[in-house]
């Protein structure tokens, strides 16, 4: 088991940044692949970003490419977000996976196994 708490979240006005965290505990050498997801209000959940611990560059959204950054740092996992636009606003929750996924995977929910309830992002002038 893989436990799962993000941080970071908050009111933040257009244009500005925050960075979210995402602390995880447990059998954390397991944690092969990481991502963010986010749920937009009323919408369904969406991919945002991904790595893997062993294999290729980081897998980003196109809805946030070049805004968002997203970094590992031993068992603690990083989203970096500048140029914070309404469209962001969401509840961003950090996904592990102790498969080393695809490329082609990791944007699909269903291929983590552990999930953290979640932080809110309220973006608004």
């Amino acid at each position: 088991q893989v436990q799962v708490e993000e941080s970071g979240g908050g009111w933040v006005q257009p244009g500005g940044s925050l960075r979210l965290s995402c602390a995880t505990s447990g059998r954390t050498f397991s944690m092969n692949s990481v991502g963010w997801f986010r749920q937009p209000p009323g919408k369904e959940r969406e991919f945002v970003a991904g790595t893997r611990k062993t294999s290729g560059a980081p897998i980003y959204a196109n809805a946030v490419k070049g805004r968002f950054t997203i970094a590992r740092d031993k068992n603690t996992l990083y989203l970096q977000i500048h140029n914070l636009i309404p469209a962001d606003t969401a509840a961003y929750f950090c996904a592990v996976s102790a498969r080393n996924l695809i490329a082609s995977s990791m944007s699909s929910w269903n291929q983590y196994e552990y999930w953290g309830q979640g932080t809110h992002i309220t973006v608004s002038s």
